[in-house]
């Protein structure tokens, strides 16, 4: 079974590319990797981040098991890459065909993302400074997709064209 990582920093539009493959491709299922990590007050440290990480493999787990599951779009900001090693890690001992991608994009568009995104509650002026940061090290994974200046339509094609 074919699994689509989706990297980045917030804002990047992570979730509206994930949703957007998952409508478009029928018997796919869609994880953010945020529901799996729901602490309230948020708490974002080595315990939570692997308790959210092994939610996510069983999560995977259990797609992988059912008849109606032909792919999955897992999305999540995974800027530590001992999350990501051991996502991918927990994905080949599943015996998953992966397709991992990270988008990133300026500094404009994604304040302009951003401010377009009323229905997240993160989307505060802290968290956006964070965000714009985080951005020279998402482009340090391999072989970011700047998503800049392309459609929603656009980046989804090119994360599923990719080998």
């Amino acid at each position: 079974m074919k699994i689509i990582i989706i990297n980045g920093p917030m804002g990047v539009g992570k979730t509206t590319v994930g949703k957007y493959i998952a409508d478009k491709n029928e018997g796919t299922a869609f994880i953010d990797g945020d529901w799996c990590f729901d602490i309230h007050p948020f708490i974002g440290n080595k315990e939570t981040k692997s308790m959210a990480i092994d939610n996510i493999l069983h999560m995977i787990g259990n797609y992988r098991k059912c008849s109606a599951c032909r792919m999955i779009v897992l999305v999540w900001l995974m800027d530590d890459h001992w999350v990501y090693d051991r996502i991918m890690k927990g994905l080949a001992d599943l015996h998953m065909e992966i397709r991992s991608v990270t988008l990133i994009c300026d500094k404009i568009n994604l304040i302009k993302r951003w401010k377009n995104d009323s229905v997240c509650e993160w989307r505060t002026d802290e968290w956006l400074d964070v965000s714009v940061d985080s951005i020279s090290g998402f482009s340090a994974f391999d072989d970011p997709i700047d998503t800049s200046d392309l459609s929603v339509e656009e980046i989804a094609e090119m994360i599923l064209k990719r080998d």
